[in-house]
């Protein structure tokens, strides 16, 4: 299907959709990572590396909610019903996923009380609470696997459209169609 320019989004709504998909996988392959790491600089350096594009990938967040609630090119649902609703109701939670997953990084960064890039250390809230200190690491992560199944179940929906409805929905956030 061909979609005309009025059928799909615009260019900084595209990008910033692709930017936010790309650091969600690229953060969650990351957080798999960091306890691969020797301890010491190499630990320090990879998990300073993933907090800061955590901060990255939260002001995209941020851009992105406002771009889509002010500036951005708004598309109707393609779907109708009930399948409609829930669509239109899941960008919403995926938005939620990410803005927690967010809070729950830099509560982690707090109660654990991180050494960034060898420059500075953030005072930890609770030095003595490994409780406290795990608990919050184990939220982070089941965010982030919460995340990357909403995602995946997203990326079902756009290629089920793609490949069975063939309906041209998944070529409006493609890139280069401008």
């Amino acid at each position: 299907m061909n979609l005309s320019d009025e059928a799909v989004y615009d260019r900084r709504t595209v990008m910033l959709h692709w930017t936010v998909a790309f650091l969600v996988i690229g953060l969650w392959i990351a957080g798999q990572c960091i306890n691969l790491m020797p301890r010491g600089t190499p630990k320090i350096m990879f998990r300073s590396a993933h907090i800061a594009f955590g901060v990255v990938l939260t002001l995209f967040w941020i851009y992105r909610i406002y771009w889509r609630a002010f500036r951005g090119v708004k598309l109707s649902s393609m779907q109708a019903g009930r399948l409609g609703r829930f669509s239109r109701g899941y960008h919403p939670f995926l938005y939620a996923l990410i803005g927690l997953l967010a809070l729950s990084g830099l509560a982690a960064v707090w109660i654990r009380g991180d050494n960034l890039f060898d420059l500075f250390i953030v005072p930890a809230f609770d030095p003595g609470n490994k409780e406290l200190r795990r608990n919050a690491v184990q939220l982070h992560e089941w965010l982030a696997n919460g995340l990357l199944a909403a995602a995946a179940l997203h990326l079902f929906a756009a290629l089920w459209h793609h490949w069975k409805l063939k309906d041209g929905l998944l070529n409006r956030m493609w890139p280069n169609r401008h």
